[in-house]
Protein backbone atom coordinates (compact mmCIF):
# COMPACT_ATOMS: atom_id res chain seq x y z
CA UNK A 1 0.00 0.00 0.00
CA UNK A 2 1.40 3.33 -1.03
CA UNK A 3 -1.11 5.69 0.56
CA UNK A 4 -3.79 5.84 3.25
CA UNK A 5 -6.60 8.40 3.25
CA UNK A 6 -7.58 10.02 6.55
CA UNK A 7 -10.75 12.14 6.73
CA UNK A 8 -10.47 14.99 9.25
CA UNK A 9 -13.56 16.77 10.59
CA UNK A 10 -14.27 19.32 13.27
CA UNK A 11 -15.70 17.58 16.33
CA UNK A 12 -19.04 18.81 17.69
CA UNK A 13 -17.53 19.20 21.15
CA UNK A 14 -14.49 21.08 19.83
CA UNK A 15 -11.18 19.99 18.41
CA UNK A 16 -10.72 17.62 15.48
CA UNK A 17 -11.36 13.96 14.80
CA UNK A 18 -9.85 11.74 12.13
CA UNK A 19 -10.78 8.39 10.64
CA UNK A 20 -9.09 6.27 8.01
CA UNK A 21 -11.04 5.19 4.94
CA UNK A 22 -11.09 1.39 4.74
CA UNK A 23 -9.26 0.79 8.03
CA UNK A 24 -10.30 0.94 11.67
CA UNK A 25 -8.04 3.83 12.60
CA UNK A 26 -9.54 6.67 14.62
CA UNK A 27 -8.00 9.50 16.62
CA UNK A 28 -8.73 13.03 17.80
CA UNK A 29 -6.92 16.14 19.03
CA UNK A 30 -7.41 19.78 19.96
CA UNK A 31 -5.19 21.24 17.21
CA UNK A 32 -4.22 20.27 13.67
CA UNK A 33 -0.56 19.92 14.64
CA UNK A 34 -1.46 17.56 17.50
CA UNK A 35 -3.76 15.63 15.18
CA UNK A 36 -0.95 15.13 12.66
CA UNK A 37 1.19 13.53 15.38
CA UNK A 38 -1.72 11.38 16.59
CA UNK A 39 -2.50 10.19 13.06
CA UNK A 40 1.11 9.16 12.43
CA UNK A 41 1.17 7.27 15.73
CA UNK A 42 -2.17 5.56 15.03
CA UNK A 43 -1.08 4.47 11.54
CA UNK A 44 2.23 3.16 12.92
CA UNK A 45 0.38 1.14 15.57
CA UNK A 46 -2.14 -0.26 13.09
CA UNK A 47 0.27 -1.68 10.50
CA UNK A 48 3.09 -4.17 10.86
CA UNK A 49 6.63 -3.09 10.02
CA UNK A 50 7.01 -3.20 6.23
CA UNK A 51 3.23 -2.98 5.67
CA UNK A 52 2.85 0.72 6.52
CA UNK A 53 1.76 3.06 3.73
CA UNK A 54 4.41 5.40 2.36
CA UNK A 55 2.05 8.40 2.41
CA UNK A 56 -0.69 9.58 4.74
CA UNK A 57 -3.18 11.88 2.99
CA UNK A 58 -5.29 14.10 5.24
CA UNK A 59 -8.60 15.17 3.68
CA UNK A 60 -9.78 18.06 5.86
CA UNK A 61 -13.54 18.67 5.76
CA UNK A 62 -14.88 21.90 7.19
CA UNK A 63 -18.51 22.98 7.34
CA UNK A 64 -19.31 26.64 7.11
CA UNK A 65 -22.80 28.08 7.46
CA UNK A 66 -23.62 31.33 5.71
CA UNK A 67 -26.63 33.36 6.84
CA UNK A 68 -29.09 34.24 4.10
Amino acid sequence: MNEILIVVEEADEGGLRARAVGHSIFTEAETLEELRCNVREAVDCHFEQGQRPRLIRLHIVRDEVLPV
